[in-house]
């Protein structure tokens, strides 16, 4: 009995060891055996392969590209821009440094352009027609970028043509205001009026004034604005400084929406349908042109009539005066009449968004975009092709990685070239209408780097709240710009910054609130997580609204590489910045958007609201608890996702869990989007992020609906404001419950 027991537990003992051996080896065989992608799924963001990435941008590099980029001009649709079309793709489908596949994307789009045979024409005539003075019609000559006969004569794009001729009136800015306070003093039926950039968008400068029955406007930079007040090419501005020269003339866009005019909401294909061009809105009612601030001086400095209002006056060292109408009866011009002669036409051209893609080995299908513009007004050195430079460099380190085998990111990165984006945005705007469905459903985030560089100071960077934590991380590991031992996000901290309840300290990050660049479709009409990057100047030390050469014939790679940038140090800070930012959108397991920071920026926009809304809608009747509580449980929600995130072994767990979370990230702005909260406003969806003409840190709907309310007193103005409420809290809402567990 004994023995048998004693062979039985021997047995046991046997085969229980051979069980646990054949399990062991048995483990580690199917583990030798799993497929490669199980490695793959839970990989997460490679650092050292963001230091190599570093560690290779180089300055020279992008400063050739520049070069190249800028050795023409290259204006949409001309033979300048397709130069640089060749050029793109050439470098893109590069067998050593390229991506997977380049190609074109073809629009027909509706621009505006200048008669080169008619050149546009401003003048002072005397009552028998004689021409007493004659505007500039090209720009002064420093270099020879100036004489290519491909510079085209300064002109205001979508300004109808005409020949309209008046008495003359300074109108500031151009703004509703400028317009009805001038109003009250002068009749301005029948006048020319002069307005200064800035305070009111282009085409609105032109829109304001019909109403009141102006016939034609000029437009000019006044030198307090952009110069600091300097004013002689002797020694003061270009080419001894970064200062505009007195010739200088902003060309631009005057349209008040972004994409082609002809086809909203649908891309501009050949055969896609076309509203007729009398049905267009948005545009300048009446003629408009730009002239430099030298030929402004002489108009301005003779105007008769009282005194403008001493926020009026600008860098001139004579009396803003509003005109009689008219010049001053002292004045060599005494009852003289300003002329415009404007010669524009309308075509439906085509034009070409140069796109290439790097694809995805693990989720192809999630898309990080990266973007530029590639058409400028003239040689464009800054605006775009400081941009395009970055991005051509950031395409050849991250392309020899794909090339060599070293590296394939996660996600696809599809980047792109756009095509006439200083005519209102176009080709983004209309890859996003050709690719609507799929944008949509599948883009993770999109970057913009526009102006790469306006001067070389300090990072300036504006985006969704969400993207503001992998900015922060990329820009730590940055060198600043000439600043070895300083990082990009210590410096920038030093020129901007603000409190934050949660972090303390930190750089300010703006929003992207209008459509100053290709981000408007993206954020507005998609509602995806997008930034724009830059490098910028020192505010403290220039009142220039922007780099004074913009949209001159002066922004050339000589302005570039001696006022802006010498070195290119700025523009490699920037490459390394946007690069990295754009590998750990691509790369990590867990998409680096955070939700709690946007919570951080719904609940100050809420306080803002509170306080300057609060207690005039009680007694209106009219409750912010709905909106209270919507911000509230969006926190909730937030802080919920991040207990998640951070809890979780996701390298461990089911890909499927990791994809889920990804895609309550990525569709959290989709949330934002009604189509129906802003008929007025075209292409415009998220109700967090829309433009505004309140000017108030808070909800634009409401903002906007208040103002008008408070105005009017209407009891409809008022329902307005009820309604933007009740869009706001529904959406905020909304966003909140995408964050929570799956139902």
């Amino acid at each position: 009995m004994i023995k048998t027991v004693l062979i039985g537990i021997v047995c046991g003992a046997a085969v229980l060891t051979a069980g646990i051996l054949i399990g062991h080896y048995g483990i580690n065989k199917s583990s030798s055996l799993a497929p490669s992608w199980v490695k793959d799924v839970t990989k997460d963001v490679d650092e050292s392969l963001i230091e190599k990435f570093l560690s290779e941008v180089e300055t020279i590099q992008i400063q050739e590209n520049l070069r190249e980029l800028t050795k023409v001009p290259h204006m949409a649709t001309t033979a300048g821009d397709e130069h640089t079309v060749q050029f793109m793709l050439k470098r893109w489908q590069d067998t050593e440094t390229g991506l997977d596949q380049a190609w074109r994307e073809e629009y027909m789009v509706y621009l505006s352009f200048p008669d080169p045979k008619n050149p546009n024409k401003v003048t002072v005539v005397s009552p028998s027609d004689t021409v007493l003075h004659t505007a500039r019609e090209k720009e002064k000559s420093y270099t020879p970028d100036q004489n290519d006969p491909e510079v085209v004569q300064p002109y205001a794009a979508y300004s109808p043509a005409g020949h309209p001729k008046g008495k003359l009136v300074y109108a500031n800015q151009g703004k509703p205001s400028d317009y009805q306070r001038l109003n009250e003093t002068v009749d301005l039926r029948g006048t020319i009026a002069i307005t200064r950039y800035g305070g009111a968008g282009r085409a609105a400068k032109a829109i304001n004034a019909a109403p009141y029955g102006v016939i034609g406007v000029l437009v000019y930079t006044d030198p307090l604005d952009i110069n600091d007040g300097l004013m002689s090419d002797i020694n003061e501005t270009y080419p001894f400084s970064w200062y505009m020269p007195p010739s200088g003339v902003e060309r631009g866009s005057f349209n008040s929406h972004y994409g082609d005019m002809l086809t909203p909401y649908l891309a501009a294909k050949e055969e896609t349908y076309r509203i007729q061009a009398e049905d267009i809105t948005g545009i300048p009612p009446i003629p408009i042109q730009p002239i430099g601030f030298e030929d402004a001086y002489t108009l301005i400095c003779e105007l008769g009539g009282e005194a403008a209002p001493n926020d009026w006056q600008g860098a001139f060292n004579c009396s803003y005066n509003c005109g009689g109408p008219g010049f001053k009866p002292t004045s060599a011009f005494n009852n003289s009449d300003v002329k415009l002669d404007i010669f524009n036409y309308e075509e439906v051209k085509n034009s070409s968004n140069v796109m290439g893609v790097i694809r995805g080995s693990v989720e192809p299908d999630r898309y990080v975009i990266y973007g530029n513009h590639r058409d400028s007004w003239v040689h464009g050195a800054i605006d775009p092709s400081s941009g395009t430079s970055v991005m051509l460099e950031l395409t050849r380190v991250l392309g020899r990685m794909v090339k060599q085998g070293k590296w394939r990111p996660r996600r696809s990165i599809i980047f792109g070239s756009w095509g006439a984006e200083e005519f209102g945005l176009i080709g983004s705007a209309e890859y996003t209408e050709q690719y609507f469905a799929k944008l949509s459903e599948r883009t993770v985030a999109y970057i913009n780097v526009d102006i790469a560089v306006f001067a070389n100071a300090t990072l300036r960077a504006s985006g969704m709240p969400s993207v503001q934590n992998v900015i922060f991380k990329a820009s730590k590991q940055v060198d600043a710009a000439g600043l070895d031992s300083t990082s990009v996000y210590d410096n920038w901290i030093r020129y901007s910054n603000r409190t934050s309840p949660e972090y303390g300290v930190i750089p300010r990050m703006g929003y992207l609130t209008g459509a100053g660049s290709d981000y408007a479709a993206f954020v507005h009409y998609l509602g995806i997580a997008s930034m724009d990057i830059s490098y910028t100047y020192d505010r403290s030390k220039t009142n220039a609204r922007i780099y004074p050469a913009y949209h001159t014939a002066y922004d050339t790679f000589d302005y570039a590489s001696k006022f802006i940038d010498p070195g290119f140090v700025s523009h490699q800070a920037i490459a390394r910045t946007a690069g990295n930012v754009l590998i750990r959108l691509a790369d990590s397991l867990v998409l680096p958007l955070n939700c709690s920071d946007y919570a951080e920026s719904l609940e100050n926009y809420l306080n803002t609201a509170v306080i300057l809304y609060q207690n005039q809608l009680q007694i209106k009747d009219i409750s912010m608890g709905p909106l209270k509580r919507a911000v509230a449980s969006f926190r909730s929600a937030a802080t919920h996702l991040d207990k998640v995130i951070h809890s979780s072994d996701l390298a461990n767990e089911t890909p499927l869990k990791v994809r889920r979370i990804n895609d309550q990230l990525m569709l959290l702005d989709r949330a934002f989007l009604d189509p129906l909260a802003f008929p007025d406003k075209y292409a415009y969806r998220h109700v967090i992020w829309a433009s505004s003409s309140a000017g108030k840190p808070t909800f634009p709907g409401l903002a906007d609906a208040y103002a008008k309310a408070e105005t009017s007193g209407q009891s409809s103005d008022w329902d307005k404001v009820h309604y933007h409420l009740s869009v706001l809290s529904q959406a905020i809402d909304g966003a909140a419950n995408t964050l929570m567990d799956v139902i």
